[in-house]
């Protein structure tokens, strides 16, 4: 699914001259950049994934982002995408000079876009479902899911992430959350302000927070400030049983925070049989879907 969105241009009303009726020309010219610049395109990738195989997954996947080359400002895939929603993260985990990354910066040169989307990660002898942001030239950020979901013993094999992010892309704002971090709105808070004390510092699922090591290159999230954003992004493998709840938060997420809302899932049934409807859905600042 690719859509165009166009960010609100209304909280930056600075940039445009006090008054329009006494625009020249090239006033008139340099508005109308600044309102193609704050559009973007924007492709959400819904697919069903082989379980447990990183190889034919970063395979399909490569053949299904090939037609967006040089199409796509921002192409994103879902949760775990090479995987599966797998607890076996012994065997599945890669190290941040693995394979996975390494895919990501291909295709992302590719695309002339970046690419986003979470894998299992093992880092300083921890898991955890980290999602990359990958820009075309090789830099990337990064993000460590922070609610883990706990029914399917998801905080007992990796650490809980506890830092914020917020990427700055081709003059948007985007701030990425993985799955069930959807269920907790102060942590999607659209704010300059930090989260009330206790609210957003840990999980009520008891996971543990990570403070991992940051290897040259990579940037963190700010834990201690928050950045206001234009778009919110989702990565899920969210099962069609709560698919109601799926569509309903994500629009909520759009209305409380006067922001775009992208989510991103899979459909098929996994290696546990849990079955996925997709739903993948763009959503405007007003609650409606793209």
């Amino acid at each position: 699914m690719i859509r165009f969105v166009a960010k609100v241009v209304y909280p930056r009303m600075e940039i445009f001259p006090e008054r329009l009726y006494r625009c020249s020309k090239n006033d008139i010219k340099y508005i109308c950049r600044l309102l193609i610049y704050c559009l973007m395109r924007l492709s959400i990738i819904q697919s069903s994934l082989a379980w447990e195989n990183p190889a034919a997954n970063r395979a399909m996947f490569a053949r299904k982002l090939a037609p967006l080359r040089d199409q796509t400002d921002l192409a994103v895939l879902p949760e775990m995408y090479t995987t599966g929603f797998s607890m076996n993260a012994g065997a599945l985990a890669e190290p941040m000079d693995g394979p996975t990354v390494q895919w990501m910066r291909e295709q992302s040169a590719l695309l002339g876009g970046a690419l986003a989307g979470s894998f299992i990660c093992s880092e300083a002898g921890n898991f955890y479902n980290r999602l990359l942001f990958m820009r075309p030239d090789g830099t990337f950020e990064y993000y460590d899911k922070k609610h883990l979901f706990s029914l399917t013993g998801e905080h007992e094999q990796y650490v809980a992430g506890n830092k914020q992010l917020v990427v700055e892309w081709r003059g948007w704002r985007i701030r990425p959350l993985v799955c069930y971090d959807l269920r907790f709105p102060v942590w999607s808070n659209n704010s300059a302000s930090p989260p009330a004390s206790g609210l957003a510092g840990s999980a009520p699922d008891g996971s543990k927070d990570a403070t991992s090591s940051l290897p040259s290159g990579e940037r963190p999230g700010n834990q201690s400030s928050r950045t206001p954003y234009d778009l919110l992004l989702y990565v899920a493998n969210w099962p069609s049983r709560r698919s109601h709840h799926w569509r309903t938060l994500l629009a909520a997420r759009a209305i409380e925070n006067q922001s775009f809302v992208a989510g991103v899932n899979i459909v098929g049934k996994d290696g546990n049989d849990y079955e996925y409807t997709g739903d993948s859905a763009i959503i405007d600042f007003a609650g409606q879907q793209i």
